[in-house]
């Protein structure tokens, strides 16, 4: 398997103002233009710039060059790559000057890493030191490292290796990692640890968090502000898990009617911890509203009152009459009688430290959120959420909008794209260039044409794309038609996928990309390495006991599956054992993936396209140099031995140009054309414009 390679600086002070991700994209537009003029001038660097994510929306060619001018620098004069990364620092840093600082994004799991400064606060380290030492003391594995020391860089060091942030994954959302995947020796050699980084990362990416600035270099050199960053979001979506109706339904308290459950199902897990949390101190007398989990929280007063009311038998009569520094101690340990772990300090309370507070809100609701058991707002609740297939779905959308580096966090798919304006930003991913965004709105929209106007253009350019839409008007998706909404993602990210590959494909004389040529090229790999499984489609029933992708995982990299952890995948237990390896084996490998194992036993056949498309993915992108190692007695397939005869010798261009159509294999597009012309149907009743999702 080939490894991440880093951009290493000789200024070790600059280079750790970036991030790998950075320092890769910003090398290979400073080596662009040296190609192309022989030599970088500063006169090069605003046109270089102005091409910028960071300048790009902020300022123009010429405004870059009069700051420049500004900060002194001759625009005559040739500079290395090291000085056009001091140069992009000043560049920012005037830009952020400009703005007044950052601005401050709602939701933490968007919060974005700047490369001005980067500062980490000691009390969140200490306390997030405290979460893993309580979470995973008793690990088998980590216990003989743990408890961690916070006064030192033993969190930092210990993440190293990946093993950590891979456990630490798994406590926030139980089983989303098979332990087995795990590389856990003491000592790992750089392809391990490459390997646990990776499936890291993109486990990381499964569960919600944002990955988009971070790659496995930097986590293998354990930047503090990057591992800290990543860690604060994992410990997060645990500490959230339960702030929804379908976890807490007793949550439908909070509203009075049915609008209002629509509008609680939209909101963020910490907007519906604020809501909670006014719920209470209203019925406490407090007057003012919390809007925020830090200015509005300093006193300390909010505290006392939520405390009061939720366990009054340890109430202390003293707390609300005590200066903010004693009232900060003494809810605290009010909160310590409750059982809440202790996530901030009293300072922390003065400071306003957002991220504490909310951790520390968070805990109090998990052990007394003070909510009725009305059962029938209960049972309400429970009929407002989606089955069981919807919400896989809506996930595995959820999740991929997210990975794409969008500018929105999207919390709720079928609420979040109502208005247009994500459905933009992913059609403007997919398909760079193709949205017109002076005719766009961007939220909040307050009229209701406007979001008509954003959802007509989505359609539009869906049907530009050749994604099939008959019958389907951009108010079908303001409506929140799901079935609609899910068709048309699904449309999304198929045709995202078959792009990629496309990109690939530049031995193949520019040919589109089918589903066809997937399931080809799945069967050719497997079989190239002397193994007889074969599917037949990807909805082939014996694709659920997983041992075809394990021997097609193993079929592009020898050395990713250990065979002595695979089952015959014959009994319902042994096919979960063999689903949930092969998800986390193609993690590890380096595909980007959101389906669950359920989705291998129940052969949803998108999943398994997507799935398919990922390992084709990756492997296309491998270089090819016959040097691919030999399997090792661990590599033998329960199905067939294996032989990796001409498995080097393969090149790309044999790889692509082989593909061919295979009529069986088109039953698939043909299936899901199927599916989105039923948008045609002609009734124009409940269901129109929509799509069976099966």
């Amino acid at each position: 398997m080939s490894s991440y390679t880093g951009v290493l600086i000789s200024d070790q002070l600059l280079q750790s103002q970036f991030t790998q991700v950075e320092l890769h994209s910003l090398h290979s537009k400073f080596i662009s233009v040296k190609n192309q003029n022989g030599i970088v001038t500063a006169g090069d660097l605003p046109a270089l710039m102005v091409t910028s994510k960071a300048f790009k929306e902020t300022h123009t060619e010429e405004e870059i060059r009069n700051i420049l001018s500004g900060l002194g620098s001759n625009l005559s004069a040739e500079i290395d790559f090291e000085s056009f990364l001091k140069a992009y620092l000043n560049l920012q840093g005037q830009t952020t000057a400009k703005s007044g600082g950052a601005k401050n994004s709602w939701s933490f799991l968007k919060a974005s890493t700047t490369t001005l400064l980067h500062t980490i606060s000691e009390s969140e380290k200490a306390s997030y030191v405290a979460h893993i030492n309580s979470y995973l003391g008793d690990d088998p594995f980590l216990q003989q490292f743990l408890p961690l020391d916070p006064a030192t860089n033993d969190l930092f060091n210990l993440a190293k290796d990946g093993v950590l942030l891979c456990k630490l994954i798994n406590v926030a959302v139980p089983g989303t990692i098979d332990e087995r995947a795990i590389n856990t020796k003491r000592v790992l050699n750089p392809w391990e640890r490459n390997e646990n980084h990776t499936l890291c990362l993109n486990s990381a990416k499964a569960i919600g968090c944002t990955v988009v600035n971070i790659g496995t270099q930097d986590l293998v050199e354990g930047r503090p502000h990057l591992v800290l960053g990543l860690i604060s979001q994992i410990i997060k979506i645990q500490l959230l898990a339960d702030l929804n109706l379908k976890k807490t339904p007793q949550l439908v308290e909070l509203v009075d009617d049915s609008k209002d459950v629509e509008e609680l199902l939209s909101l963020p897990p910490e907007k519906v911890l604020l809501k909670w949390m006014n719920f209470h101190l209203q019925k406490a007398g407090y007057k003012k509203a919390v809007a925020n989990f830090s200015s509005d929280l300093k006193d300390g007063e909010a505290y006392a009152y939520l405390l009061n009311v939720l366990a009054p038998e340890h109430c202390n009569p003293a707390t609300l009459d005590a200066k903010p520094d004693e009232r900060a101690k003494l809810v605290l340990d009010h909160a310590e009688r409750m059982n809440c772990k202790r996530y901030l300090s009293p300072k922390d309370i003065l400071e306003g430290s957002s991220n504490l507070n909310l951790a520390f809100v968070a805990q109090i609701f998990h052990e007394r959120n003070g909510l009725t058991t009305d059962n029938k707002k209960i049972s309400f609740a429970e009929m407002m959420t989606d089955d069981v297939q919807t919400s896989r779905e809506e996930r595995c959308f959820r999740l991929w909008i997210n990975s794409l580096g969008i500018a929105t966090y999207v919390n709720n798919v079928f609420e979040d794209v109502r208005n247009g304006w994500i459905l933009l930003e992913v059609i403007d991913k997919v398909s760079p260039g193709s949205v017109n965004w002076k005719q766009a709105s961007r939220p909040p929209i307050k009229m209701p044409f406007r979001k008509v106007e954003n959802c007509n253009q989505v359609v539009r350019i869906g049907k530009q794309l050749k994604l099939s839409l008959v019958n389907v008007a951009g108010n079908d998706i303001v409506q929140g038609n799901k079935k609609l909404i899910l068709a048309f993602l699904w449309q999304l990210m198929r045709f995202n996928m078959l792009q990629l590959l496309k990109n690939l494909r530049s031995h193949s004389r520019g040919k589109e990309m089918t589903d066809a040529d997937i399931l080809k090229w799945a069967n050719n790999k497997v079989n190239s390495t002397s193994r007889t499984s074969r599917m037949e489609s990807f909805k082939d029933k014996s694709l659920s006991n997983g041992i075809f992708f394990l021997e097609l995982l193993s079929a592009v990299e020898p050395r990713v599956v250990n065979w002595n952890l695979v089952t015959k995948g014959e009994s319902a237990d042994e096919k979960k054992l063999n689903a949930t390896y092969i998800v986390s084996v193609a993690r590890k490998l380096g595909c980007s993936i959101f389906l669950l194992p359920e989705d291998i036993i129940e052969v949803n056949q998108k999943m398994l396209l997507t799935l398919t498309a990922s390992i084709m993915f990756w492997s296309l992108q491998q270089p090819v140099d016959g040097s691919e190692a030999s399997p090792s007695p661990a590599d033998v397939s329960p199905a067939t031995s294996i032989s990796s005869e001409d498995e080097g010798s393969t090149s790309l261009g044999g790889e692509i140009s082989n593909l061919s159509i295979d009529e069986t294999a088109s039953e698939v597009s043909s299936q899901l054309d199927n599916e989105v012309n039923s948008f045609g149907d002609g009734s124009r009743g409940e269901e129109t414009g929509c799509i069976a999702v099966k």
